[in-house]
């Protein structure tokens, strides 16, 4: 016997505690350490890497900043550095610390070992952003196991396209190769994407979300995922003739990470609602099967 129960409050609603802000807390170190990370490998001069790497800074900053400017009480924020043994945030302030300082220091003196160190604490820092995530227990689309290896494709492939499109113009020239490194990273960003989505279809999932989640995913394959591949792949067969065809993909595979985020963090961000094993009865009643109201499965 199926029951029927009217949406309410015990339904998911959506949280609003997290909005725009935290989404591009995200966005933000997901671009710039992804950035941060190919311009060790990719920079065609010294003064190439100076400027990917102050953008990258940059973006990584601005993203802190509005994630700063999200806490009701913004002078307390110094509390994030309490608790490194419960919290994935404040693993990633600290993270953050050593990451300016050894990236200033490498864009100051223009290379050497601090340039390795920058991008691999560049990569400890997306971590912890995807970590911090899937702590989120309340929040379904977020607390998927899946979500850590889709911010880190993100990252890496937001990184790899403005990468591309800044060696385009920058100093010096770029590698050849580093079209397809980008096309790898949006390969790889379509196959974590897909394991993610499949999962939560699977696990189960506030309804809610999961139409966002679904009514996104299908423009975002045609836009964010298949035109920025087929733009890598003239660019590097037609090069020659329309050199920008990479500086394009770039771009878009950049610009279709932060809208995959922004999905992620501030429209699909359902809570789980509430939910009864079984219902209970009075008397000698039989036990009815619970009800999980709003949900897929």
């Amino acid at each position: 016997m199926k029951t029927n129960i009217q949406p309410g409050r015990i339904t998911p609603w959506h949280q609003t505690n997290w909005d725009w802000r935290a989404a591009c807390n995200f966005i933000g170190g997901g671009s710039g350490t992804g950035l941060l990370f190919f311009a060790t490998l990719a920079a065609g001069s010294a003064d190439s890497y100076r400027i990917m790497a102050l953008i990258a800074l940059a973006l990584v900053g601005g993203g802190l900043t509005c994630v700063w400017l999200e806490i009701g009480r913004p002078l307390r924020a110094i509390n994030l550095f309490f608790h490194p043994q419960t919290s994935w945030m404040t693993r990633e302030g600290i993270v953050a610390a050593p990451l300016f300082l050894c990236a200033l220091a490498a864009v100051w003196f223009g290379g050497g070992a601090l340039v390795g160190i920058a991008a691999l604490l560049g990569v400890a820092f997306l971590y912890c952003q995807g970590r911090i995530l899937q702590a989120s227990k309340g929040i379904p689309a977020w607390r998927e196991p899946k979500i850590i290896s889709l911010i880190l494709a993100a990252g890496f492939a937001e990184g790899a396209g403005l990468a591309a499109a800044l060696a385009a113009v920058l100093p010096g020239v770029s590698p050849r190769w580093l079209a397809g490194a980008l096309l790898g990273a949006l390969i790889l960003r379509r196959l974590a994407w897909m394991l993610y989505f499949k999962a939560l279809e699977q696990n189960g999932a506030p309804r809610k979300a999961l139409d966002v989640l679904r009514s996104f995913g299908a423009k975002f394959e045609m836009i964010g995922q298949l035109a920025p591949e087929m733009l890598v792949v003239a660019g590097i067969f037609y090069g020659e003739v329309m050199p920008y065809f990479v500086v394009l993909a770039g771009l878009a595979a950049a610009a279709s990470g932060w809208w995959l985020k922004f999905t992620i963090v501030a429209r699909a961000a359902y809570n789980q609602g509430y939910a009864l094993p079984v219902l209970p009865v009075r008397g000698q009643g039989e036990v009815k099967p619970g009800v999980k109201p709003g949900w897929t499965k």
